[in-house]
């Protein structure tokens, strides 16, 4: 092959990797963007061997209910689709829940669009999940369930300690390609 069409080959191999290089999947940006508490009730607690004035006894517990903003930045030169989206949050380093979402929504190449995650759990539910997957780190630190209940409830209209986000695992696609994208962070940063 004379070397002009090895050149002119070269530069056709060269020319259409950087075409599907450029055209490949990259990877979404996200940023926790802001927790906020959009009703809070107090802290309270009673346990079924108190008679209500109206209902049935029971465990029952303040309701806690979190709004989580994430900002979701596409890098791509075309519109990629948020298909779902999971994880813990834990105050400090004590799991309270964890949360799923399935609402889709298409980012725009080069833009930044913003989803906002609802959960809402209880101080009966928080302290169930304390006990049963905190109980050893707790008692570690010489920390009551009931003092660190106390504690968050009643301090995070202040956020005034660390709400962590992990194991979040954010499900993207485009063209029939399918990307999961880890996540974690901190708020307050």
């Amino acid at each position: 092959m004379p070397k002009k069409y090895t050149v002119l080959l070269i530069a056709l191999i060269f020319g259409f990797g950087l075409l599907f290089t450029s055209c490949a999947f990259k990877a979404p940006t996200i940023a926790l963007e802001m927790i906020e508490v959009p009703q809070y009730d107090g802290y309270w607690y009673y346990s079924g061997k108190i008679k209500p004035t109206k209902g049935k006894a029971g465990n029952h517990g303040a309701p806690l209910p979190l709004i989580i903003t994430f900002n979701i930045t596409n890098p791509n030169l075309y519109p990629i689709l948020l298909e779902d989206y999971s994880f813990v949050i834990a105050f400090e380093e004590f799991d309270m829940t964890t949360v799923k979402g399935y609402e889709s929504q298409w980012i725009p190449a080069g833009k930044t669009n913003q989803v906002k995650a609802a959960t809402m759990f209880t101080t009966r539910s928080a302290l169930l999940k304390l006990g049963v997957t905190s109980g050893y780190k707790l008692k570690a630190k010489g920390i009551n369930m009931w003092q660190a209940m106390e504690k968050y409830w009643t301090t995070i209209p202040d956020m005034s300690f660390p709400i962590n986000i992990y194991e979040g695992n954010f499900g993207f696609s485009a063209d029939g390609v399918s990307m999961a994208v880890p996540f974690k962070g901190t708020y307050p940063k």
